[in-house]
């Protein structure tokens, strides 16, 4: 049986079609269960309607609001215990008929795997990369090792996966709350004792983020490279031998800092720092003054060699911070990952 959890978030737009996703499966094995985190729209109305006409669906209203992450890992745990498999489905996304056919078919034809993914859309275009075809299954300790050298990010987003039920039950917590990219440390997790899947098929739809979930992922505070950053720190050594680890840690604390060192130049707020600080700080980092000074002024000199580029840059990164903070639009709402 196959554990679909959605974590739900104010998403009563378009929660019916995620619903509908679901029941439409030709692979009808499953157990589906709505998180509602204190929504203020109809969304826990739309879920117990559900819930009402399918046996199959449940519905738990959370007694408190939730963060993001923490909802995720409280979502999670719902899972029934005889469910062999997770699948966890964002309450703005959906699938497509066949996703569960598929991406259990090669779960069951291939014991050893602990995570299988699939391509996606957008509604424009396909998403994610993909190992060669045919290749529906990849050592996991060598998917993450060729992430950690630089190479391709093959999981998605958790709407595009199917994760083995046992290897989420076996951490309380599922997602490091302290992690804002914690979906990406959690496959590493996953694959450091199993395989990983691919269907070279497309099987979910990914809605694209708006403006609320960019400021609640810390996107604009350029969280995504602090999020490499620390999955490097803690994974380097674990799925690198000693010569590459030197090698890429060299390499990825220059890029680090050169992107920090381009945040000086576009003077950013005590609140950009501190994310990157805390985020440091919770892999047991502090923010490396002298290695930001020495990236400053290569910075420097890149601006000034290419002047016209830097200008366009620093015109259209300060009339979207005038725009964002006269509208009072904070984007701390969780919508994308409730």
């Amino acid at each position: 049986m196959i554990g679909i959890v959605t974590p739900v978030h104010n998403d009563a737009e378009y929660l019916t079609e995620c619903i509908a996703s679901v029941l439409a499966q030709t692979y009808t094995n499953w157990e589906y269960t709505i998180v509602n985190n204190c929504s203020t729209d109809a969304s826990l109305a739309i879920a117990q309607g559900a819930a009402a006409k399918d046996r199959r669906i449940r519905v738990v209203d959370n007694d408190r609001f939730r963060n993001i992450i923490q909802n995720h890992n409280h979502a999670v745990r719902q899972i029934s215990p005889d469910a062999k498999y997770c699948k966890i489905l964002f309450g703005d996304d959906w699938m497509y008929p066949t996703c569960l056919e598929e991406l259990v078919r090669v779960a069951e034809a291939n014991p050893s795997v602990g995570l299988v993914s699939a391509y996606s859309m957008n509604g424009s275009a396909v998403l994610w990369q993909a190992p060669p075809y045919p290749c529906p299954k990849m050592p996991g300790r060598e998917v993450c090792r060729n992430r950690l050298l630089g190479g391709q990010y093959l999981f998605g987003t958790m709407t595009s996966l199917l994760i083995r039920a046992d290897l989420v039950r076996k951490r309380f917590d599922f997602f490091n709350d302290q992690n804002l990219h914690a979906d990406q440390e959690a496959c590493f997790e996953v694959l450091r004792e199993s395989d990983f899947g691919f269907v070279h098929q497309v099987l979910t739809f990914c809605r694209p983020w708006d403006n609320s979930t960019n400021g609640a992922l810390g996107i604009g505070y350029n969280s995504i490279h602090l999020g490499e950053y620390v999955i490097f720190l803690k994974y380097g050594r674990v799925f690198l031998p000693e010569d590459e680890y030197r090698q890429r840690e060299k390499q990825i604390t220059s890029s680090y800092y050169r992107k920090l060192a381009h945040n000086v130049l576009r003077m950013r707020s005590r609140r950009f720092w501190k994310h990157h600080s805390d985020g440091l700080a919770a892999f047991g980092k502090k923010l490396d003054i002298w290695a930001l000074l020495k990236a400053l002024p290569l910075e420097i000199a890149s601006s000034l060699t290419h002047p016209i580029r830097s200008i366009r840059r620093a015109g259209a990164w300060w009339s979207q911070y005038i725009a964002a903070t006269f509208s009072g639009n904070s984007g701390s709402r969780p919508h994308r990952l409730p």
